[in-house]
């Protein structure tokens, strides 16, 4: 499915773009007015429904499969949209996967199928886009990480390291490309009112609210609005940080 867009338009890609966190980012940068590419791994039915919904309030959004785990789907997905739009002004490495277990039953497989997507995918993306960028002198490159990359959990070692790998990613670009007209931030998300966290027991998520200073979940469409802002001309300052929308889970 595409979208028409034109070359004055800023085009942004979010990989995982189709659901949860990722969907929220989607319609705050499609309403910002960019042309939004949201990336999804394998079924397509969520991305459809979600750029029918937008494209029908006058918005411009595509979509596009990949693996991010796979460094020639990512250039190919990168490719695809530069051909048809002639620019990528914004990436935003959304996509993740969990694979909960305590380290003791964690396999080598479970370790590296989390750390391929959360934290490798980050790298291939970024790579795909980073010399288009450095090219036209701008970018904004945004990574979403999580609070449980700066705090630990029990079961989540591999998740954990995942996402605290994208602090010192971002850090490291950041400096590498400061120069150049390109920002390299981190968004950290505390957790979230999505489906998969709304779902669990009400004594597991009495034990989630106690944690959370404010007193509540968040809402996907926080996390959008950080992820706006960083990717906004006015951000231009700001590179190398990390955002943290977690309600004071962390400080």
């Amino acid at each position: 499915m595409t979208a028409p867009t034109t070359s004055e338009q800023r085009v942004a890609i979010v990989t995982g773009g189709a659901r949860g966190i990722g969907a929220a980012i989607t319609t705050e940068l499609a309403r910002g007015g960019y042309h939004v590419v949201a990336g999804y791994s394998s079924s397509s039915s969520a991305a459809e429904e979600l750029a029918a919904k937008l494209n029908a309030e006058g918005l411009t959004v595509s979509i596009a499969q990949g693996n991010v785990g796979s460094p020639e789907d990512c250039d190919r997905v990168v490719a695809e949209v530069l051909d048809r739009s002639g620019r990528v002004d914004v990436l935003v490495n959304n996509a993740g996967v969990t694979v909960d277990k305590t380290m003791r039953r964690m396999s080598v497989d479970d370790w590296h199928a989390v750390l391929r997507i959360n934290l490798s995918g980050a790298f291939y993306m970024s790579k795909s886009v980073l010399e288009h960028m450095i090219d036209r002198g701008f970018g904004r490159i945004v990574n979403i990480s999580s609070v449980i990359g700066q705090t630990g959990n029990i079961g989540q070692v591999n998740y954990a390291a995942s996402k605290a790998g994208l602090f010192g990613f971002s850090q490291s670009l950041a400096r590498e490309t400061a120069n150049k007209g390109i920002t390299v931030n981190c968004v950290a998300p505390g957790y979230i009112a999505t489906d998969m966290v709304k779902a669990v027991p009400e004594a597991a998520m009495e034990k989630i609210l106690s944690r959370i200073p404010v007193g509540r979940l968040g809402e996907a469409s926080e996390i959008a609005r950080a992820v706006s802002f960083l990717a906004d001309d006015d951000a231009g300052f700001i590179t190398g940080s990390v955002v943290s929308v977690n309600g004071g889970m962390d400080m």
